[in-house]
């Protein structure tokens, strides 16, 4: 991965950025359908949400060139006692296979140990495979259903890891 890459909490101005990255990257796979982030308003508002919720971070990748992606972890509701979900892990198609989305995961569940959860869940899509075979890799376990209330309803892969 190249060095000059760095990662921050989001700002305000990084609204619309990472929103853009979202979509768009939903776009790429056929996975921009109701019931996922794309069609989420808080998506176009992340850094109030993460500002206004405690035990929440989000975090954007960065380079010169500009914000490649980010990713974080937010208390979501009806989660058990000492759960976060990893949310909204979005890349750039150009940021993709120099290992961001590994640094970013990595940063997330060392952060979500940090302000002590015991584990960390997350909701993809079939679409996104290539994220479910890395999430595996960190440790995720496939579930049966999902946990807690995300709202998204097109999300048909849930899985968990314990920290």
């Amino acid at each position: 991965m190249q060095p000059d890459i760095h990662l921050r909490p989001i700002q305000f101005s990084d609204n619309a950025v990472i929103a853009r990255i979202i979509r768009k990257s939903l776009e790429e796979f056929g996975a921009n359908h109701p019931g996922t982030v794309y069609y989420d308003a808080s998506t176009d508002h992340l850094y109030e949400l993460f500002s206004e919720t405690a035990g929440s971070r989000y975090f954007i990748a960065e380079q010169e060139s500009g914000i490649l992606g980010g990713a974080g972890i937010f208390p979501t509701g009806e989660l058990p006692d000492g759960t976060c979900e990893l949310v909204k892990m979005y890349l750039k198609k150009e940021a993709r296979g120099m290992g961001l989305g590994r640094r970013l995961i990595n940063h997330c569940l060392s952060v979500a140990k940090e302000l002590g959860y015991q584990q960390v869940y997350l909701e993809t899509m079939p679409e996104l495979s290539k994220a479910v075979s890395v999430y595996e890799q960190f440790g995720f376990l496939p579930l049966t259903a999902p946990m807690g209330n995300t709202g998204h309803t097109g999300c048909g892969i849930w899985m968990l890891k314990k920290l």
